[in-house]
């Protein structure tokens, strides 16, 4: 079977992938969500002229002359608006939030006036609209301010919250159910027998998962028997997930019993070899609404596949503005030979000179079993399938491991 690209087995993922259903959520519990439309300020913001600082609404005009005198004639509070015009010489105390006065136009701060009973004296002319925050300064009735595809911020509640929105509409979080297979592995904790091993994959690619705004849904650890991972693919379909991750089983051994138990379940299955190291054994399919992506089982192999395919998958059903994942430039920290038929996605360790220039240095020992490797690491070099060998210092691209 020939290889497929890397580009074309993502594209056939994302295919029809259209974004979920959205659902109103309370503004406490909408951070990180994705928001499902593009939301318009209800109100202005301020919605009257307001003082930017603590001191005396004015007429300019009578406050231009270091020594002027004025009459103080009231006290503007933020929430309690002065109830008359600010006429000829006349002043008014005026604090942070409170709204300028009819007649005023500028605001002398307390720093500069010196206070005799109800006078004040001017010791710095004002100047027209000092201090001043202007009416719809920050925005206006029907600004859109937020925009649909967009992850909320803490800074975007705030915001959200000062337009007069108590709840936002978001993207539903997609379900993703993590089904391990394999009879060597055990859980974190436990004594693994003769040939066992200490299962690790799950904890990586549900954070991963979990971060980009996936719910998940963990259905453990399948044996290698048609009967158990058949059941853990009917828990996923009763469950609704949207996405069903396998790890381990996908490749075509006596022992790899995840396609065989797809096809028993009826999936509509698109099986391929995939041109990329690590992670060339891969499956695709369709279970109804339910996506199926069948994972290898070795730990740096299932990570990377999960967030070059599994990533922008979710990102698509929540309707997010970025999709794909962006790649930058650097330079190679070390020489790299040629490459063979599969695009390469080397473990690097990244570091920034003080230039700005990035350094991509990969480890020397890329097999998928070894995640120490992969923990210190901060990006994957990216080698087009047939690249010719490269030496320490030529530009080369790279994906940013998550944070």
């Amino acid at each position: 079977m020939a290889l497929m690209p890397v580009a074309d087995a993502l594209a056939a993922i994302l295919h029809d992938s259209e974004p979920l259903t959205e659902e109103m959520v309370a503004l406490d519990v909408a951070h990180r969500r994705t928001l499902a439309r593009d939301v318009a300020a209800r109100r202005t913001q301020p919605p009257q002229a307001m003082s930017a600082m603590d001191g005396y609404a004015v007429r300019a005009a009578d406050a231009a002359a270091v020594g002027t005198r004025l009459k103080v004639i009231g006290e503007v509070a933020a929430g309690r608006p002065f109830d008359r015009a600010i006429g000829e010489g006349e002043a008014a105390r005026i604090f942070t939030g409170g709204v300028i006065p009819d007649g005023a136009d500028a605001v002398v701060i307390q720093e500069d006036t010196v206070a005799d009973g109800n006078t004040i004296t001017i010791t710095e002319a004002a100047r027209t609209g000092r201090h001043i925050r202007p009416a719809g300064v920050d925005f206006r009735q029907g600004d859109v301010l937020l925009k649909a595809g967009n992850r909320l911020t803490d800074r975007d509640l705030s915001l959200a919250a000062s337009m007069n929105y108590p709840e936002l509409p978001v993207r539903r979080r997609p379900k993703v159910a993590l089904l391990a297979t394999g009879d060597e592995l055990v859980m974190p904790g436990n004594e693994p027998g003769p040939g066992q091993i200490v299962y690790s994959n799950g904890y990586a690619l549900r954070a991963l998962m979990r971060s980009e705004g996936a719910e998940t849904i963990d259905l453990g650890i399948a044996a290698d028997t048609m009967a158990a991972t058949t059941a853990g693919i009917r828990a996923a379909r009763d469950a609704k997930a949207d996405i069903l991750v396998t790890t381990g089983g996908a490749s075509v051994g006596d022992h790899d019993l995840v396609k065989k138990a797809l096809d028993a379940e009826a999936v509509a299955m698109a099986f391929w070899k995939i041109a990329m190291r690590p992670g060339k054994p891969m499956m695709h399919g369709r279970l109804g609404s339910m996506r199926v992506i069948g994972v290898p089982g070795n730990p740096v192999s299932s990570y990377v596949c999960t967030l070059l395919f599994v990533v922008p998958l979710i990102r698509a059903l929540l309707g997010s503005t970025t999709i794909h994942h962006r790649r930058e430039m650097a330079l190679l920290g070390r020489d790299l030979a040629a490459n063979d038929v599969r695009e390469d996605y080397l473990r690097a360790i990244i570091e920034e000179r003080a230039d700005g220039t990035l350094i991509a240095s990969p480890v020397t020992a890329q097999d998928s079993s070894l995640l120490a490797n992969l923990s210190r690491s901060q990006g994957l070099v990216i080698r087009a399938p047939f690249a010719p060998a490269a030496k320490a210092g030529s530009p080369c691209e790279i994906l940013r491991l998550p944070e």
